[in-house]
């Protein structure tokens, strides 16, 4: 049975529960109004009856993560998936069956730690925000009382500067015409000049089809990628704004064309992709391939940083925006899912780019005043 108590100006639920023979309430409070303590009871005391909670308290960690995942996480793409799997692993290696209850916010600290000492502190970032919304449903459906992830510490080996992530203007200009005046040699070099000339994610780029080319109108359509992590087979975009039509530029077109002639025919190209590869058991080029053959190019052309194909997406838009292209339409011809994840991702250049502004917003003042 549930009671109602009014501290302040918000309300809160407090339901009784038996566990083991002693009183383990669940309480929530920060309700506006006491329909809404009422409503929110309700559902908890269902959930109680329903068997949706489990008041024992042995429920591990790892088993509730899981749950939680597989049941709230239901619309996210198949790559992000594979980063909650990932993150679940991790649980089980590390707390084995501890129960979630029974976890103290020293012994999750010390598992960011163990984090902090295999992987980039971005990608801890990742995990333990993973883990601390879990932890708050949890926190909701009244199986822990404290947030044991609260203003913990992450840990973990430096990224790459954003520097060394993309590359200028004339590096990019190199590369570009040692792939063009190359492509004939292997599948990998097309492959980098269109990654270049439209910042496709590469799931993307290895997800284009014949009929996704619009030779004619000069424009591409995304809106599938290619599992090439989970063997082949299309699947869903990262996100709904990821879906989108962009021009190409007249050398992509031709590239694109002669690739379109070399494989629309192949018998075994039943998806009819326009980077199919007939010897890899997932029909396209592997990441980790055309990374390699990336890096070799750089090293032979004596370019640097030595970026991964993904740094050829960041240069896309850095070259776009230091060019003077809108911050939106950037946003929009990445696929983004908001504008704010297209400023983050660059606010290096965002700050370079600031401070020539400042100076030609100067000079426009004084060539105005100049009369």
């Amino acid at each position: 049975m549930a009671s109602y108590t009014k501290r302040g100006s918000t309300w809160q639920y407090n339901i009784s529960r038996v566990v083991d023979g002693k009183q383990k309430p669940i309480r929530k409070g920060g309700f506006k109004t006491k329909k809404e303590a009422m409503e929110a009871a309700l559902q908890v005391e269902l959930d109680l009856v329903n068997g949706v909670l489990n008041p024992v308290k042995n429920y591990p960690l790892e088993k509730y993560f899981k749950s939680w995942y597989e049941t709230f996480k239901t619309d996210i793409s198949n790559i992000t998936l594979n980063s909650y799997k990932a993150t679940h692993n991790k649980l089980v290696t590390y707390f084995n069956n501890r129960a979630i209850q029974d976890i103290t916010k020293r012994e999750y600290q010390q598992f960011l730690n163990d984090m902090g000492m295999q992987f980039a502190k971005t990608t801890n970032r990742k995990i333990n925000g993973f883990i601390r919304t879990c932890v708050k449903e949890a926190i909701d459906e009244g199986l822990i009382k404290t947030d044991f992830t609260r203003k913990v510490t992450i840990t973990g080996f430096a990224s790459k500067k954003s520097s060394e992530k993309f590359l200028d203007y004339k590096a990019s200009q190199k590369l570009l015409k040692y792939l063009a005046n190359h492509r004939y040699e292997c599948l990998e070099y097309p492959m980098l000049i269109v990654s270049l000339s439209t910042g496709l994610r590469f799931g993307e780029l290895v997800g284009l089809t014949i009929d996704n080319v619009d030779l004619k109108a000069g424009k591409i359509a995304i809106v599938q990628q290619w599992n090439y992590k989970e063997g082949g087979g299309f699947g869903p975009l990262k996100n709904e704004a990821s879906e989108r039509r962009i021009n190409v530029d007249k050398l992509t077109l031709t590239i694109l064309k002669e690739l379109i002639l070399k494989v629309k025919n192949n018998k075994g190209n039943v998806n009819q992709l326009v980077f199919y590869h007939a010897d890899s058991p997932i029909q396209v080029v592997t990441n980790d391939r055309l990374n390699d053959v990336l890096r070799r190019c750089l090293r032979n052309l004596k370019i640097t940083p030595i970026i991964t194909a993904h740094g050829l997406r960041h240069t896309h838009a850095s070259i776009l925006l230091y060019k003077g292209i809108s911050l939106l339409y950037v946003s929009e011809r990445l696929g983004h899912a908001s504008l704010d994840i297209t400023t983050s991702t660059y606010a290096h250049l965002m700050k370079e780019l600031r401070e020539k502004d400042s100076k030609q917003t100067t000079g426009i003042f004084e060539r105005l005043f100049n009369v």
